[in-house]
């Protein structure tokens, strides 16, 4: 008989995670931390959720519903239904952790934002992505990530150096560096509530996460000057031949 090895050990095991997050950014962060050997449930909702819409479906799931949601388990809560609330705060006080991304308030009008679940359970770490955090004069604004590359001036840029007309990139960007950076930011609260054994709600800005990761955006804040065009520049725009690999302010 082959005995099989002993499975090792990944550094979040027994870390309970309830993902109520939709789409991209939110999911992301939690297929991340079950990666890493958290408990993730996630929440299905009343609704299609938008990645449904994308990839090849196998068994009633898409591609990239699969992708950002791959090895979590998943219960069915409708917040319109008062059971089902209490069964979030029941579940809330049971974790260490709660992803979400609904606009800002949204969960509030449902009695299970931040207060009521800090309430049942004050080492929660909660992560709220937004597209433009919880503050300020766009905090109810909905944002997909081709909003917030557009927001960024990430579309701009691209076709100032194209040459194109502007055209949103075919890649969640402003997604991915939400998930990244909110996965980051759990990782740390979880670090210092095990030194203060108080938890904390963390506002993710999507916008901030991109500006922040944007390490071509110099170009863009020196006055007076375009953003810099990287790679061969268009023949049909240019006196020269084209140089691959250059650099320079156009």
């Amino acid at each position: 008989m082959t005995r099989r090895p002993c499975q090792q050990a990944r550094p979040l095991d027994g870390l309970r995670v309830l993902d109520l997050s939709r789409a991209v950014s939110g999911p992301l962060a939690g297929r991340i931390l079950a990666d890493l050997g958290a408990d993730v449930v996630r929440a299905e909702l009343p609704g299609t959720d938008v990645t449904q819409a994308f990839g090849k479906v196998t068994r009633g799931r898409s591609g990239l519903y699969s992708h950002v949601n791959a090895g979590k388990r998943s219960i069915l809560l409708d917040l319109h239904q008062p059971g089902d609330v209490a069964r979030l705060l029941d579940l809330a006080a049971a974790c260490d952790v709660v992803v979400e991304n609904f606009r800002p308030g949204v969960l509030d009008r449902f009695g299970a934002g931040w207060p009521a679940l800090s309430a049942v359970n004050p080492g929660l770490v909660m992560l709220s992505i937004s597209g433009f955090g919880r503050a300020g004069d766009d905090a109810g604004r909905a944002a997909y990530a081709p909003v917030i590359h557009a927001e960024a001036g990430l579309i701009g840029r691209q076709a100032d150096i194209t040459g194109d007309p502007p055209t949103d990139i075919a890649f969640a960007l402003a997604d991915a560096l939400a998930g990244l950076h909110g996965t980051i930011a759990i990782l740390a609260a979880l670090r210092l509530r095990d030194r203060t054994g108080t938890g904390q709600h963390i506002d993710l800005s999507m916008l901030e996460a991109m500006l922040a990761t944007d390490d071509y955006i110099h170009y863009s804040i020196r006055s007076g000057r375009r953003a810099a065009r990287c790679g061969p520049r268009p023949a049909a725009r240019s006196s020269s031949p084209p140089t691959a690999g250059t650099c320079g302010a156009s």
